[in-house]
């Protein structure tokens, strides 16, 4: 007889009724939310959406649901991970008590979605606050404002829901469009401002749906983006986007309300004395990349006088940027010498090229959220109604924001975790095990001792706990 060597230990399985706790981690997310008093704070904005004598709260019911949807899950059923572990989460309420809230929701989804804007902005002025210096909107200036990217995306619909649609690329779903904030390189991974939900035939370049999305960013922004008199400071953002949101009539609109951009520009066929000058290399600059180091033969150039732009704001320049073709590719009619061509629109008061190119490619960390957004709940919409789907995309966008608040205002600068994106999250510190046990009347969770982000984990705790007395004792103001 032949005895095979085994891949993995092969213990003997038991049931037990000991408190053993499967997604412990997830825990650290709400102790955030107990330092921010996100009960209280939904109480106030969504008591309107659960019965007076309702067991169950407004602010229990979001929070289990963006925790649930932070773990990983993508339905109310889900929630059962959470309410096997009522020592650690609490009272879970049932899928029919969600469903009956998703169904107020979606009888009165302007309500909804107002306490959902005015909830978040305290959150975000709260946990700004509690950022110190790096504080976003104190970071923010004419020179280096902060930037909010918008980009529309595709959500596939296996089943026949309200308002999905056929979509460009042959798929049925939804196109929404969504906001988001780049803190810059240091500061986290940024964060989610607003979801539009969109039928699926809805085109990415449209200048109402960008007019639309932007206003519901700004809503939610903190005060400090506003004068005493209640008038954006425009001069503090920079709107980017890619060549969808190059509208003369989105762009006019955001001069008028003094906003800086940076936007991606379709090249027309253009004539052939600028071909032959764009050729000339001598009057061009050499790119960078992100770090700020130079980049071998990637060109840029302020082309402003050479492209006369029409109908656009009076201050707008157009940039235009020279590299490689990438093996394989096709060059176009624009594209000569090899190079591919692409340009940009701004009317930003920075003149320095190589740093204004570095600033607009830097729009791909916008990709890295959406793909979050849509593992955080945005990618399989669990209702018919619209309006409900529309709400299950802002708890989406909640869930999202956690842990970047939580690398923004309580992990230390150059923190490991800093740069981590959502999946890693669950993998590394959301998936921790624990055990909770009753030890001189106080209830303690047990974590093993060897994880490998056990100090992350208690880090989080202790901060968010001190964040709380600080709040409490009136020691942090938003």
């Amino acid at each position: 007889m032949i005895n095979s060597t085994l891949t993995y230990p092969t213990p003997r399985v038991e049931l037990t009724d000991q408190h053993l706790i499967s997604h412990a981690g997830l825990s650290a997310m709400g102790d955030l939310l107990n330092a921010v008093d996100f009960r209280a704070l939904c109480e106030d904005r969504f008591s309107q959406f659960v019965p007076k004598a309702a067991i169950h709260r407004p602010g229990k019911i979001i929070a289990d649901l963006v925790l649930t949807l932070a773990a990983g899950g993508e339905q109310a059923c889900d929630l059962d991970i959470l309410r096997t572990s009522a020592g650690v989460f609490g009272p879970v309420s049932s899928e029919a008590t969600v469903s009956r809230f998703m169904g107020r929701v979606k009888h009165m989804p302007e309500a909804f979605t107002y306490g959902y804007q005015t909830m978040s902005k305290t959150l975000r002025s709260r946990l700004w606050a509690a950022a110190g210096d790096r504080n976003p909107a104190k970071r923010a200036t004419r020179i280096n404002p902060l930037i909010i990217d918008i980009d529309a995306t595709l959500v596939q619909a296996h089943s026949d829901k309200q308002g999905a649609a056929g979509t460009y690329k042959g798929g049925y779903g939804f196109a929404p469009m969504i906001a988001c904030l780049d803190y810059g390189q240091g500061y986290g991974t940024g964060e989610i401002l607003a979801v539009l939900l969109r039928s699926g035939n809805k085109g990415a370049n449209s200048a109402k749906d960008h007019i639309e999305v932007l206003s519901q960013a700004l809503a939610v922004l903190p005060d400090d983006f506003y004068d005493d008199h209640g008038v954006l400071i425009g001069e503090k953002l920079l709107v980017r986007t890619d060549s969808a949101g190059a509208s003369r009539e989105f762009l006019n609109l955001l001069d008028l309300l003094g906003l800086q951009f940076s936007t991606s520009y379709s090249l027309p066929v253009i004539k052939e004395r600028e071909i032959g000058w764009i050729s000339q290399k001598k009057y061009w600059e050499p790119a960078i990349d992100q770090h700020g180091q130079q980049l071998r033969d990637v060109w840029v150039v302020d082309a402003t006088e050479v492209m006369k732009l029409k109908a656009y704001p009076p201050n707008t320049r157009i940039y235009v940027r020279a590299e490689p073709l990438h093996s394989g590719a096709k060059a176009s009619l624009f594209d000569t010498d090899g190079n591919r061509v692409t340009a940009f629109l701004t009317n930003s008061p920075y003149y320095n090229i190589a740093e204004l190119d570095r600033r607009h490619r830097a729009r791909g960390r916008c990709e890295n959220r959406i793909k979050s957004l849509k593992h955080a709940g945005l990618g399989k919409l669990p209702y018919w109604s619209f309006a409900a789907n529309q709400a299950w995309a802002l708890l989406a966008a909640l869930a999202v924001n956690l842990p970047a608040w939580v690398q923004l205002s309580v992990l230390p600068v150059g923190h490991q975790a800093s740069v981590w994106d959502l999946k890693r999250w669950r993998y590394r510190l959301f998936s921790i095990a624990g055990k909770l046990v009753r030890s001189g009347r106080q209830a303690k969770l047990l974590i093993p001792k060897h994880a490998p982000e056990a100090g992350l984990f208690t880090l989080i705790g202790d901060v968010c706990q001190k964040l709380h007395q600080r709040w409490r004792q009136g020691h942090l103001t938003a």
